[in-house]
């Protein structure tokens, strides 16, 4: 027999067993949800470790090794750790509005000419919450070491004089003068090392990917949580399905048991032996 639906379903889900029924599957679904968004966290939170990890732990290489002036920045020198020998040159820019451990506040850019060819590489040398406290840079010949980045976007951020919205080379270009890296460094070490106020920037490990491991347990938690809601609904149609069951049945018994009303008369028939009596008679 097919269903009414939907109307004589929801009446079956609409009865207090299984709308109590329904609260503990929202409330299971709800868990379950929430256990595969803190997988899904870990499975990010994984994945920027692994990131970091590598970073640590690939050998340093001059920066000459791996690029050139000019050139266009290779996705995968993105966090590469690099050295260089030079010197800082005139031209110390501040680029605001940048955060660090929860402080606002601007990084120091710094030009720095690399001996090796003489052209010049933008240099992060740290952060700072007030401007005014970079103070000049080291003077005489340096060994840098630090993670590269490609050039950022243009900004719009207001840059009052001395200040840039974003670490964009093409705007350097024309700032500084020579030939200039299409890329940025974010300073880790200095050598000789000298004193200095700035806080250090770590270089972004930008786009870390997931661990799919644990996505897939976060994908397993929801499916669990669709599961159980499905469940609920299939309990309902079963539970339907059953009563129109039971009262088709009904109501077929009780038409087998009805009162068949009066039979017409019958007139009996003279059994043979009455016959011969008569015709002796």
């Amino acid at each position: 027999m097919p269903v009414a639906y939907p109307r004589e379903v929801l009446r079956t889900a609409l009865t207090p067993r299984f709308l109590g029924l329904l609260a503990l599957v929202l409330v299971v679904g709800a868990a379950f949800v929430q256990l595969g968004r803190w997988q899904l966290g870990v499975a990010e939170n994984s994945g920027q470790l692994a990131a970091l990890e590598r970073a640590r732990t690939t050998a340093a290489v001059p920066l000459t090794d791996v690029l050139q002036p000019h050139s266009d920045f290779p996705g995968e020198l993105s966090t590469r750790p690099v050295t260089m020998r030079g010197h800082y040159t005139d031209g110390q820019l501040l680029v605001p509005e940048r955060r660090l451990d929860g402080r606002t506040g601007s990084w120091v850019l710094t030009p720095f000419v690399v001996d090796d060819g003489g052209a010049t590489l933008p240099v992060v040398r740290g952060f700072v919450p007030d401007g005014a406290d970079a103070g000049p840079p080291p003077t005489g010949t340096l060994t840098l070491a630090g993670g590269l980045a490609p050039p950022e976007s243009p900004s719009d951020v207001p840059a009052g004089p001395g200040q840039i919205g974003s670490v964009d080379t093409s705007v350097l270009v024309n700032t500084w003068p020579g030939d200039l890296y299409n890329a940025f460094l974010f300073l880790q070490r200095e050598e000789p090392a000298a004193a200095t106020s700035l806080t250090r920037v770590p270089t972004p490990v930008g786009s870390t990917g997931v661990n799919w491991r644990n996505a897939a347990y976060a994908v397993q938690w929801w499916v669990f949580a669709a599961f159980a809601l499905w469940l609920w609904w299939r309990m309902v149609r079963e539970q339907h399905e059953r009563s129109t069951r039971e009262a088709a049945a009904g109501d077929t018994a009780a038409g087998d048991t009805a009162d068949p009303g009066e039979q017409p008369a019958v007139t009996p028939v003279p059994s043979r032996g009455e016959n011969d009596v008569r015709e002796h008679l």
